[in-house]
């Protein structure tokens, strides 16, 4: 009996993932940590750029730009690290 084009298809799926996961080299458990701290870190930047352009005036505006600094040095550091 011939094989279904849906049994081909899961078996080049399953062919494919076990190529990717060959070729890609291991990730350290700190390089995935930094990966990690550093898509937080621009997540909460966009967050905050979007509030700032709410935000006219006042101590809200400072405390954002604030944290927008805080954040920009710790994503220069995680660049350099």
């Amino acid at each position: 009996m011939a094989r279904g084009w849906e049994s081909k298809s899961v078996e080049s799926q399953q062919e494919d993932r076990a190529r990717g996961s060959a070729a890609r080299p291991p990730v350290s458990a700190e390089e995935r940590a930094r990966a990690q701290r550093r898509a937080a870190c621009e997540l909460s930047r966009a967050r905050i750029v979007d509030e700032l352009a709410k935000v006219a005036t006042g101590p809200r505006r400072s405390a954002l730009e604030a944290a927008l600094a805080t954040l920009d040095a710790e994503l220069r550091e995680l660049a350099g690290a």
